[in-house]
């Protein structure tokens, strides 16, 4: 059995790790090994994230044709939907799926989602959250949102008021830079944690650290960094070279992040990574052997000079057919290459 790759968007629970692979969603042991799949739908299922009592996963996924936020058991079972909402816009991919789950509320009852649903544009979104039982959803009272955590209280919330995670920019340091803002609730107060020289977006709460990823570094990559809430001192915790560290979670003091597309643990109190090795036994279906009809997909044509065969490609191959009697032949027969442009000489 392979090991894995293009595991995405993890999060953890205990001894649990949950994450989107092929569309569906999987969950896997903090030791690694095999994971087991726990949705099937053709539609895509993302951003799974365990409740704070690790007995729900909240995700988005595109049962009825676009995406809702649904809820089931942290075992796997039968999800249930808990918003109706249409898409207002036709959302670009750069700009992140619409209703995208964010995070869950300390008292595991409600969960917060990222909506466009009021928005007057699609370049920002608005933090809503609804309940585990259903029924409306209710605005968090901040005017724009994006990636979220709250303090174990309740009372606070630290989050991206810009949300750009899906956008390709590197080392970007222009007006849609993000910064890490905290949003009081009882004192309707909000301040600036981070400048916004970098990027500066997943953030975590936990106790008096605010953990987080950036590209501030060195490396110029997106690392993993601490901040103390007091200090406000800032201390770089992982140091990748390659690939960026994207979309992290955290239970206790561990913290789980895609790298590359594996899967990494990151001990807070031991001050060490490391990654997992993780097995998908899936089906695979779209990598067997199986017949398509080609014609549907042609990208070229060409005539030869008498006129008496075409020269067209489809599906990578080239092929040529006649106009009236004859074989069709395949010139190429590259599953593992794609030819196009094809042109006749003279």
């Amino acid at each position: 059995m392979e090991e894995g790759r293009l595991m995405r968007f993890p999060d953890i629970h205990g001894d649990k790790i949950a994450f989107s692979y092929g569309g569906d969603i999987w969950l896997a042991s903090t030791s690694g090994g095999v994971a087991r799949r726990i949705t099937s739908h053709p539609g895509l299922e993302l951003f799974p994230k365990f409740s704070p009592d690790g007995k729900w996963i909240a995700f988005s996924a595109q049962y009825d044709g676009n995406f809702n936020v649904y809820l089931m058991s942290s075992d796997g079972g039968d999800p249930k939907q808990l918003t109706f909402l249409p898409d207002p816009v036709a959302v670009p991919e750069r700009m992140g799926p619409n209703n995208q789950v964010i995070t869950w509320t300390p008292d595991s009852k409600s969960i917060v989602f990222l909506s466009r649903r009021n928005t007057f544009n699609d370049w920002f979104g608005r933090l809503f959250k609804v309940s585990v039982e259903g029924g409306l959803e209710e605005q968090l009272p901040v005017d724009k949102g994006g990636l979220t955590s709250f303090s174990a209280d309740g009372t606070k919330i630290v989050y991206n008021r810009i949300f750009r995670n899906f956008r390709t920019w590197k080392r970007y340091t222009g007006g849609m830079s993000q910064a890490i803002w905290m949003y009081d609730f009882k004192n309707v107060s909000s301040e600036a944690l981070t400048p916004n020289d970098h990027a500066y977006t997943y953030p975590m709460w936990r106790g008096n650290t605010l953990y987080f990823g950036s590209d501030r570094g060195d490396e110029h990559r997106m690392n993993l960094y601490s901040m103390d809430l007091a200090a406000k001192q800032m201390k770089q915790l992982t140091h990748f070279t390659d690939y960026d560290v994207s979309w992290p979670g955290m239970s206790g003091d561990t913290i789980v992040f895609e790298n590359g597309g594996y899967l990494y643990l990151y001990d807070t109190k031991a001050g060490q990574q490391k990654k997992l090795t993780i097995y998908l036994p899936g089906d695979r279906d779209f990598a067997r052997p199986r017949w398509v009809d080609a014609s549907k997909v042609i990208t070229d044509v060409d005539i030869s000079p008498d006129g008496n065969r075409a020269a067209i490609a489809a599906r990578g191959d080239v092929f040529t057919l006649p106009a009236k009697y004859g074989a069709t032949r395949n010139l190429t027969q590259s599953s593992g290459s794609r030819e196009h442009g094809v042109a006749w000489s003279p």
